[in-house]
């Protein structure tokens, strides 16, 4: 029909959109210099596994798509290759942005213990760590831990076993999202607590000319150099508070669509063994499919808030020419 064929041409533009998109940003960081440190390959980290749930696994997911009754006719191999990636770079994905979400909070709330050879040690161990659990997680079904495939029914899915989908579930969805959201409400009072102490700052009065007077016999050099320190005070403050506020803008974008891309699959996935619920195919294929593209906003939402993305790729472009 018209509309499965507009549905199908939709999904390959998310996927081939999702893939160049992600690629961009990694072939930006690499190309320019300055975005050789951190924050940069946390973001790096990102692309990397949403580029790959864009080569590895929604081409795989899109044949799924278009084969009658969405039957795995690829065979057993092929199934537990493609559920392994999907796992791996979907998990990926998701710790990547409770990653960067750390990283915006301790550079807003802990900005003088989180020195630069902090940030990158702490950043580098956070993406290590990322990938280890998400192909712990993924690996587990290849050693065992439940069956992905049935041939009878011509079925490839993620286990179904009860343990592994709490697991799995937890590990990858439901500790990071209780992380996220934990952070957000602490950038969220950080910034609220060093806006209302600006205020409070602002509200005390200067001393008088004649009290300085009193106090001094060169008036008005003293004047000046309180004033001056004063002045420079609250600029800094100004400034600080913007940036709190952009990245706590930039942190809420990006939690909130990954809650909304991500929840629908993630409590269908969990409810669906432990009740043994009979979801509609297709309410399943929209739920997966809304949590990939997931991996096509990540690279808009974290670029759009950084001008020095939008002058790199200009450059980028431009060198091309």
């Amino acid at each position: 029909s018209v509309f499965t064929l507009l549905v199908l041409t939709l999904l390959v533009l998310l996927t081939v959109a999702t893939f160049l998109w992600n690629l961009l940003v990694l072939a930006t960081i690499l190309r320019v210099k300055a975005f050789h440190r951190v924050p940069h390959n946390l973001v790096a980290s990102t692309a990397v596994s949403d580029a790959l749930v864009a080569a590895l696994v929604m081409p795989l997911s899109l044949v799924k798509e278009l084969s009658a009754g969405r039957r795995w006719r690829l065979g057993r191999e092929l199934c537990l290759v493609w559920v392994c990636f999907d796992v791996l770079c979907c998990t990926a994905s998701i710790w990547n942005v409770t990653a960067i979400a750390l990283d915006r909070y301790w550079s807003i709330t802990r900005h003088l213990q989180y020195t630069l050879l902090a940030r990158r040690r702490i950043s580098n161990t956070m993406i290590a760590l990322t990938w280890l659990l998400s192909a712990a997680i993924s690996l587990a079904p290849l050693l065992g831990w439940g069956e992905t495939y049935s041939p009878e029914q011509e079925r490839c899915q993620l286990s179904q076993d009860p343990s592994y989908t709490i697991v799995s579930t937890g590990g990858a969805f439901y500790l990071p999202l209780c992380v996220v959201l934990f952070v957000y409400w602490k950038i969220y009072k950080a910034s609220k607590f060093h806006m209302g102490g600006r205020r409070r700052n602002a509200v005390v009065p200067l001393p008088e000319a004649a009290q300085v007077k009193e106090a001094s016999q060169e008036p008005q050099m003293v004047f000046t150099a309180r004033r001056a320190a004063i002045t420079f005070q609250t600029d800094g403050e100004t400034w600080r508070e913007q940036k709190e506020k952009k990245a706590a803008l930039m942190v809420g974008i990006l939690i909130g669509v990954f809650v909304l891309c991500w929840i629908p699959f993630f409590i269908t996935e969990l409810i669906s063994p432990l009740c043994s619920c009979n979801i509609p195919p297709i309410w399943k294929s929209i739920f997966l499919w809304l949590g990939y593209s997931n991996s096509f906003f990540n690279p808009l939402i974290y670029t759009a808030f950084n001008k020095n993305y939008n002058n790199a790729f200009k450059n980028l472009f431009v060198k091309q020419r």
